[in-house]
């Protein structure tokens, strides 16, 4: 008997997924506790449309965020931070900083995007940004005494 997943069933499968299952498990256990349905002609088709669906806006999503990349790619923002003697930071350059300092350029990045070593000290050093699995962009983050 095949029936349309409604859930995440262990061993079974995952939800939206169309299985194949014996009569007595399917129909005593799957529909009975809501977990699936039966398979007709027009819930495999709606299952179709849903996945084709899900996988235009994921693509949609990759190629907004490729665009994306490509206009951060070698951008460079300046971080003002107070300084003491000797040009030693009063604490350091936060991912938020530089998020911070991507807003006024026109970038909306999420500060847990953001990936950089800790900076103590004045100058010019690397930041990634992770915009996605295996999308990502390079920038310059140049910290400057306030």
């Amino acid at each position: 008997m095949k029936v349309i997943l409604k859930a995440d069933v262990k061993g079974t499968g995952k939800k939206g997924d169309i299985v194949e299952v014996s009569d007595g498990y399917g129909k005593n256990f799957l529909v009975k506790k809501g977990l699936a349905e039966l398979a007709t002609a027009s819930g495999i088709n709606e299952v179709n449309q849903k996945k084709a669906a899900a996988e235009f806006h994921k693509a949609e999503e990759i190629k907004a965020m490729k665009e994306l990349a490509s206009k951060l790619n070698g951008q460079m923002v300046t971080v003002k931070i107070k300084v003491g003697e000797n040009g030693k930071l009063f604490g350091s350059v936060t991912s938020q900083n530089v998020a911070q300092a991507l807003m006024e350029k026109g970038f909306t990045i999420d500060k847990k995007k953001i990936r950089m070593d800790s900076v103590k000290t004045l100058g010019v050093v690397e930041a990634e940004i992770r915009l996605m699995e295996n999308i990502s962009a390079k920038i310059k983050v140049s910290v400057e005494a306030l």
